[in-house]
């Protein structure tokens, strides 16, 4: 079944590839080049055959001469560079057609579409991707496609469905993707100023989110005992999520293990020091703590918890999301009208304000 993207979810996924290209690239030029060293383990002298060139001369483009010179370790920036101008002479530069001895080229239809299939299929081998160009009407052996594919710099597919991108997961799994995080604010107690940590949930696709807990302590028993809320098969917020994201932090161990052994859905960890890529619910967070929490003085845990009730309130039903092309996730009444006496709803002493219009 085909995914169609909505506009703003549609920018999502672009914000998130371009976080992420940057990184992508410099780890794939890494895994080249240690390969190759590999491969040329035990030699004092290190020899390139043309195949090896092209590799890193394609990713090492893709990198830049400023990336290039802080990670390229087997040969200079400016000779991989240069490598890579050949390939492109070697490409443009080309008998022509009348003068050709052999098997004709290749189109640059044939061989935009195939480049095509492969990156947007990491799991597609070169048979796989033979067949879906026959049924689009293109002849050419897989060995054809192996080939082209190399002299691209596209790995094989076993080594390419090691680097799905984060772009192909959101894509991928939108509909069912949750996100969890804590925050922290201060509280007055009888004990003076305590820490309270609040665990927070998003749906992705929706900006829907369940303010899943409150507690001075988020240890093993409290963690579980939220998860088996959050998986309720009648109830539960996570109920219906294939994947959730969470940071690598030791506190969500209980929650990893806990879906692991008794849900289908699985626990999808962030890469180390990379909060962007939860950004939806990273923003979530700044707008609690602004418009809310940094907002107020708590005296008790009861004052922090209706607040946080009103904000959730507040969000779902009275706030303007721009991810969501600027609208409300679920309106409580009718908007959009252009006549009528102009109400104030106030929540938390005016902190958070809804204007609309009275209904007739």
């Amino acid at each position: 079944m085909n995914l169609i993207l909505q506009p703003w979810q549609l920018l999502v996924v672009i914000l998130a590839n371009w976080v992420n290209r940057q990184q992508q690239q410099v780890i794939e030029y890494l895994r080249a080049e240690n390969q190759i060293l590999r491969e040329k383990a035990g030699k004092k002298r290190i020899l390139l055959n043309d195949d090896q060139r092209r590799r890193l001369a394609v990713k090492g483009k893709a990198l830049g001469h400023k990336l290039l010179k802080e990670f390229a370790t087997l040969v200079t920036p400016d000779t991989i560079l240069r490598w890579h101008r050949e390939l492109v002479v070697r490409k443009v530069d080309v008998p022509s057609q009348r003068n050709a001895v052999g098997r004709p080229r290749i189109s640059p239809e044939i061989v935009d579409l195939t480049l095509k299939l492969a990156r947007e299929n990491p799991m597609w081998g070169c048979d796989r991707i033979q067949g879906a160009l026959a049924n689009l009407g293109h002849t050419i052996s897989d060995t054809s496609v192996s080939k082209l594919l190399k002299s691209h710099g596209v790995e094989p597919a076993p080594d390419r469905q090691r680097q799905t991108t984060w772009e192909t997961f959101l894509k991928a799994h939108w509909d069912s993707l949750f996100a969890i995080d804590f925050t922290t604010t201060e509280v007055w107690t009888l004990r003076g100023l305590v820490t309270m940590s609040v665990l927070v949930v998003m749906r992705l696709k929706t900006r829907h989110i369940e303010i899943a807990g409150v507690t001075t302590n988020p240890d093993s028993v409290w963690v579980t005992q939220v998860a088996r809320k959050l998986t309720d098969p009648k109830e539960g917020f996570l109920r219906n999520a294939s994947h959730v994201l969470m940071d690598r932090d030791t506190k969500f161990s209980p929650l990893r293990k806990f879906l692991e052994a008794g849900t289908t859905t699985k626990a999808t960890l962030l890469p180390p020091r990379s909060p962007n890529l939860n950004a939806h619910l990273e923003r979530l967070m700044r707008s609690l703590h602004e418009e809310c929490l940094d907002r107020m003085i708590f005296f008790g845990e009861k004052p922090l918890r209706h607040a946080l009730s009103e904000f959730q309130t507040h969000y779902h039903s009275e706030r303007n999301h721009q991810g969501l092309d600027n609208q409300l996730i679920d309106p409580d009444q009718e908007v959009g009208q252009s006549s009528g006496i102009i109400d104030c709803r106030e929540r938390l002493g005016g902190l958070l304000r809804y204007y609309h219009r009275r209904a007739a």
